[in-house]
């Protein structure tokens, strides 16, 4: 039966006009929509936190602080501010670098809604980056004293091999085992140099607060607490990575384990067994440590859940159990 090469217009006219309504209801329109409650309106305020770039930015400062606080160490002012914006603008980049090369070689099954919502809003990230990337080198040329000159500078150094090793043009395969043969794998990277970037604030300004004696100990003790943050920090990245992971076609219906919840106990067993021998000598250290069993425990709750929440939703929560150490900050504890 031969079709029509066009609509006329006046049937055009009443079907462009027509409200089109869902299979179910074709008799009324469908009712507007109530005002969302407040738990969906903090949660989509949570994603916007998380696909902005404001996640990591906002974890950064309150590990800094926290480890600040577990030493007995008042940071200035600029130090978070600097944090925020090194870690703001280095995010940013990083995630508009992931959408170019996986639009460029059409492997969008690797891009996110953060990859997604950075290259869609680059125009507005891009310049927000590099004014946060201005601002943090004015506020290094000024505030920046001597003796934390040489670890930020080795922190730098590693920072800039990372990211010519990940975005390098070349093949990631052909590239990554050579830049990043010390590490297994990406993941460990990112959280030894999140965990460092944190720490160095506050490790640096130490050794001046101790005794010749002491400074030794309390100096051991700090990096083993950074180790179990470094751990964290791994698994982390680990969990998002595994939970974002897509499985073959042929595996579509194999939900195969992660092993998370075993790291997760294994991390938060030792981190109490730590916080447990060091506790009357050094309480708030052990408070950090407790927090960060917290946040390893909460990362194998979510790993248990993932097949009930979105994947925004589980990547949002990853997010949020870093944030356990903040609750530290409210307390009035004697150093």
């Amino acid at each position: 039966m031969p079709l029509p090469l066009a609509t006329p217009r006046a049937q055009h006219e009443t079907c462009a006009s027509a409200p089109v309504f869902p299979a179910w209801s074709r008799t009324a329109p469908a009712p507007q929509p109530l005002p969302a409650p407040a738990p969906l309106r903090i949660l989509h305020l949570a994603s916007l936190w998380h696909l902005a770039s404001l996640d990591a930015p906002t974890v950064a400062v309150v590990w800094s602080l926290a480890f600040a606080w577990a030493a007995g160490v008042v940071l200035p002012l600029w130090v978070p501010v600097l944090l925020a914006l090194v870690t703001w603008s280095a995010y940013i980049l990083d995630r508009l670098l992931d959408a170019r090369s996986g639009l460029r070689a059409h492997r969008f099954s690797q891009l996110r809604l953060r990859h997604i919502f950075h290259w869609r809003h680059r125009r507005i990230l891009l310049p927000i980056a590099v004014a946060s990337a201005l601002a943090a080198a004015a506020i290094l040329f000024v505030s920046l004293p001597a003796f934390a000159l040489t670890p930020d500078s080795l922190l730098a150094a590693a920072t800039f091999a990372y990211f010519s090793g990940v975005h390098s043009r070349r093949t990631p395969a052909a590239l990554h085992p050579i830049r990043l043969a010390p590490f297994p794998s990406k993941e460990s990277l990112v959280g030894l140099l999140f965990t460092a970037g944190c720490a160095v604030p506050a490790f640096t300004r130490l050794r001046p607060l101790h005794s010749a004696a002491a400074a030794p100990f309390a100096a051991l003790l700090f990096t083993c607490v950074l180790g179990c943050f470094a751990l964290l920090a791994w698994l982390n990245c680990h969990a998002i990575a595994r939970w974002e992971a897509r499985p073959a076609p042929h595996k579509t219906r194999i939900r195969p384990r992660t092993g998370i919840p075993l790291r997760s106990g294994l991390l938060a067993f030792a981190a109490l067994g730590l916080a447990s021998c060091i506790g009357r000598a050094h309480p708030r250290f052990a408070l950090l440590l407790t927090a960060a069993a917290c946040s390893a425990l909460l990362l194998a709750l979510l790993d248990r859940n993932r097949r009930r929440l979105s994947p925004l939703t589980l990547r949002v929560a990853a997010d949020l159990v870093l944030l356990a150490p903040a609750f530290l900050l409210l307390l009035r504890f004697p150093a």
